[in-house]
């Protein structure tokens, strides 16, 4: 058997047909970022691939690859053994390393030989990559963005998931950079994707997305945590996206973030460490006053105050600035963050969203 090359776009265009996609590069380089549903076979790993490389750029490539080949080959066997040994004969699969050349191309050789039907992805990683960044500077100009806005605590977040539940296409960021994006957002225990697997996420959202419908977003900052949302996309919400603003009164927006925010009362040293980021926004005094709060326990009153005093008027400010569609917002009133008040505001949003692209539908035609 041979061998089979493809494209980045045509191995895109075919994704189905693959039974497996094989990432052949170090665990490390495999943590950092990945084609969707890939599996990690590395023909190196990170100390092997730090040691050949360093060969490779002090000596010379014959050398390196002497040295490297005794690696790949027992990594290989141990691949074959533990991978590959239950895979019928006409499994087929994708085989990538960072270029699509020595150790894909190796891996790729040693399966076709056992008579697998494999393909090699050309250009490997670095190609996927190119293809990546390319989408998302053209995809988010076709998509149309009804850009969920509202103050901390209004239960934004909830609203997407009640949309996706009534089967809405929503693009939820936070969900996608495991960050609420605020400076006590970080989610205990779930790291933050890499900037490379966050642009990768939102890539692999954005491509399965219908332009013909409406897709919901939460209004963001240009950062969520430690990652940032990708140009094109932040400027298309900005400026192209029609706006729905959820207002919920005051003690539900507590009561709710008493609920996201639970984790803090196991931890208030940590707590504490955070609100010194605001020391320079709201004053060492400020600061000092919420954190001992916080150790008293008194956490209505610690977020309340944060809502209030900090968020509240930073979040008008920047939507106002940022969002055109903060002209003429969609109303979307919130009693509290349960299931049945997001479920019927999630319903409600959807009706006047169909109507109003109903509405743009028959002006266009009658321009036309």
């Amino acid at each position: 058997m041979t061998v089979r090359i493809l494209a980045v776009r045509e191995a895109l265009d075919q994704w189905d047909r693959f039974d497996a996609i094989v990432d052949a590069r170090s665990p490390a380089e495999f943590a950092l970022d990945h084609l969707p549903g890939a599996q990690s076979w590395p023909v190196l790993d990170d100390h092997e691939r730090r040691v050949v490389g360093t060969q490779f750029k002090q000596e010379s490539a014959f050398d390196a690859r002497k040295r490297g080949a005794p690696f790949v080959a027992r990594r290989i066997a141990a691949l074959l053994e533990q991978q590959a040994a239950d895979k019928p004969r006409d499994w087929q699969p994708l085989v990538y390393c960072w270029r699509g050349g020595q150790r894909s191309g190796t891996l790729a050789w040693f399966l076709d030989q056992v008579g697998f039907r494999v393909t090699l992805l050309q250009g490997g990683y670095k190609a996927f990559r190119a293809a990546v960044r390319d989408e998302l500077q053209t995809r988010p100009s076709q998509l149309t963005f009804m850009v969920i806005g509202g103050r901390t605590g209004s239960g934004k977040s909830r609203l997407l998931q009640a949309l996706q539940a009534q089967g809405a296409q929503v693009l939820d960021l936070e969900a996608l950079a495991c960050h609420r994006g605020s400076v006590l957002g970080a989610l205990p225990g779930q790291p933050q994707p890499s900037q490379k697997q966050f642009e990768t996420r939102i890539w692999q959202a954005l491509r399965r997305f219908d332009a013909r419908r409406p897709v919901f977003v939460e209004s963001e900052s240009r950062k969520i945590g430690a990652v940032q949302v990708p140009e094109a996309l932040i400027l298309r919400m900005r400026s192209h996206g029609r706006v729905a603003l959820v207002e919920m009164p005051l003690k539900a927006r507590v009561a709710l973030l008493l609920e996201d925010y639970a984790h803090f009362a196991k931890d208030v040293p940590g707590f504490c460490a955070l609100l010194d980021h605001l020391v320079e926004l709201r004053g060492r005094e400020w600061v000092a006053h919420g954190q001992n709060l916080a150790r008293e326990g008194r956490w209505a009153e610690v977020f309340e105050a944060l809502v209030v005093e900090h968020y509240d008027p930073l979040y008008g400010r920047s939507m106002d600035r940022n969002y055109t569609g903060m002209s003429h917002p969609l109303p979307i009133a919130l009693s509290d963050g349960g299931a049945s008040a997001l479920q019927e505001a999630a319903l409600a949003l959807i009706a006047q969203e169909k109507a109003l692209c109903v509405s743009a539908q028959g002006c266009q035609a009658q321009a036309a």
